[in-house]
C-alpha cells in the first residue's frame, strides 16, 4: 500500500512484514549492489527532505519583465513566430540576456533548468543572422537530446525566415550531416565529439562561424568533452560573439570563460535550486524488493506520466525488460541506444503513447516534456547537481510535480 509515513518519507509495506528501515533488496543496478564493492559515489537527498518545512511554501513573486518582445527591436516575422510559439512576456533570463546579445556583447548566463534560456539565445541570434547573411552560428550542447531540442526550437522561431540549420550529433548518419553542411546552413547545432570529427574530416569549417553558443558547459566538463570543446573554440575566428550558459560556475569553468570570452556580461537568474512546484519525498521499502514497490506505484492512476532514473545502461535495460514482462508498457533511453531509438522513445513519451520512460542521466538535462507527473529516482543520483537536474523534469511551466527517491 502506498502511504504517507512519518518523517517526510513515503512508505510501502508488504503484508505481514514488520521490518522497518531496512534496505531494499533484489533488483538493482550495479551501482546499488548489496555487497557494496565497487559502489559509485551517490547523493542521498533524505536529509534535505526531512528538513523541509511542514507548512505550505510561499509562492515566489511573479517576475515582472522590464522589456517586452516588441521592445527588443526584433523583426516582424520573428515577433510573429514568438507569439505563435506561445510566448507572451520574456522570462527573467530572456529579459536580461536578449538586450546584451542584441548589443553584440559576450554573455555568461547562469540559469536553472526550465527558465527559457534556449529562447534567450536563439531569439537574438536568429534576428542577427536574418539581418546579416555573413553571420553564422555554432551551438554546442553536451547531449544529443539537448541538441535535438535546440534545433526544434530554432525551426519554430525561424519559421518563414529562410534560415536553415544542420544537426550534427552521434548515433545518426555522418554522411547525411556532411551533405547538410555542404548547403552552408546559417546555424550548426551539435555535440562536441561529432563536431570535432566533422572538423577533422574537413566537412566542417569552424573558421566560418563568428557566433558561438556553449550550452550546459558544466555538463560538458563532467562528461569529459572539455578537450573537444577547447579544440573547437581554438579554430573559431576572433573577434566573435560568444555565449556561455551553465547551471553552475566552479573555478575550472571560470578559467574557461577567461579563455573563451571577451569582457563578458554575467547574468544570473538562479533564484532557487528547485522549483516550488515540486513535492520532494523519499521512498522506504521496509524490506520489500525495489522492483515490487515500483511496480505497485506505476499501477496507480496518479502516476500518469512517469520518468524513472537509473545509474547504469545495463540497469536501465534490465528494469525495462522486467517491467515489460509484468505487463507494463515502457520506453527507455540510454547510451547504448541508437539516436533513432532514443528519439522514438522520447516522442512516444511526449505524445502519451507511453506513460513510463526509463532513463540514465542522459535525460536529466535537455528534455523539455510537458506534464510529467512524477520523477522517480530508482537509483540514487551521483551528486546534488544530478539530483537537481533529474527532478527538474517535473513541476515545469507552473504545474505541480512529485519527485520520489528510493533510499536504503
Amino acid at each position: 500500500m502506498y502511504s504517507q509515513s512519518r518523517g517526510s518519507s513515503r512508505s510501502f509495506s508488504s503484508r505481514g512484514s514488520s521490518s522497518r528501515g531496512s534496505s531494499s533488496r533484489g533488483f538493482s543496478s550495479r551501482s546499488g549492489s548489496r555487497s557494496g564493492v565497487g559502489r559509485q559515489k551517490s547523493f542521498d537527498p533524505s536529509h534535505l527532505v526531512s528538513k523541509a518545512p511542514e507548512q505550505p511554501q510561499v509562492a515566489a513573486p511573479v517576475y515582472v519583465p522590464t522589456n517586452s518582445f516588441a521592445s527588443f527591436g526584433l523583426t516582424e516575422q520573428l515577433l510573429r513566430n514568438i507569439t505563435a510559439h506561445g510566448y507572451t512576456d520574456p522570462t527573467s533570463i530572456q529579459d536580461e540576456t536578449i538586450p546584451a546579445l542584441m548589443a553584440n556583447k559576450d554573455v555568461i548566463g547562469l540559469a536553472n533548468t526550465g527558465t527559457g534560456k534556449t529562447a534567450a539565445f536563439l531569439i537574438p541570434l536568429i534576428n542577427k543572422i536574418y539581418l546579416d547573411k555573413n553571420q553564422r552560428v555554432l551551438i554546442v550542447a553536451p547531449t544529443r537530446e539537448l541538441a535535438v531540442q535546440i534545433e526544434q526550437e530554432f525551426r519554430q522561431f525561424a519559421t518563414g525566415m529562410r534560415l536553415f540549420s544542420a544537426l550534427c550529433i552521434g548515433g545518426t548518419s555522418m554522411y547525411q550531416q556532411i551533405q547538410r553542411l555542404r548547403q552552408h546552413p546559417a546555424v550548426v547545432i551539435g555535440t562536441p565529439g561529432r563536431l570535432a570529427d566533422l572538423e577533422q574530416q574537413r566537412a566542417l569549417d569552424l573558421h566560418l562561424f563568428n557566433n558561438l553558443v556553449l550550452d550546459e558547459v558544466d555538463q560538458m566538463v563532467d562528461m569529459g568533452f572539455i578537450r573537444d570543446v577547447k579544440h573547437i573554440v581554438s579554430q573559431l575566428p576572433s573577434p566573435r560573439q560568444t555565449l556561455f550558459f551553465s547551471a553552475t560556475l566552479p573555478i575550472e569553468l571560470e578559467q574557461l570563460t577567461r579563455q573563451f570570452l571577451n569582457n563578458p556580461i554575467k547574468i544570473s537568474v538562479k533564484s532557487r535550486e528547485t522549483s516550488i512546484n515540486i513535492d520532494q519525498d523519499i521512498i522506504k521499502t521496509n524490506g520489500r524488493l525495489k522492483i515490487d514497490v515500483l511496480h505497485e506505484m506505476l499501477q496507480l492512476d496518479e502516476f500518469s506520466k512517469v520518468l524513472v532514473f537509473l545509474r547504469t545502461k545495463r540497469g536501465t535495460e534490465k528494469l525495462a525488460e522486467t517491467l515489460d514482462k509484468r505487463g507494463l508498457i515502457v520506453a527507455s533511453i540510454h547510451g547504448n541506444k541508437s539516436q533513432n531509438q532514443r528519439q522514438r522513445a522520447i516522442d512516444s513519451f511526449k505524445s502519451n503513447r507511453v506513460r513510463i520512460l526509463l532513463a540514465t542521466d542522459v535525460a536529466s538535462r535537455g528534455l523539455d516534456i510537458d506534464n510529467v507527473t512524477h520523477v522517480i529516482n530508482f537509483d540514487l543520483p551521483e551528486s546534488y547537481e544530478a539530483y537537481i537536474h533529474r527532478i527538474g523534469r517535473t513541476g515545469r511551466a507552473d504545474k505541480k510535480g512529485i519527485a520520489l527517491t528510493f533510499v536504503d
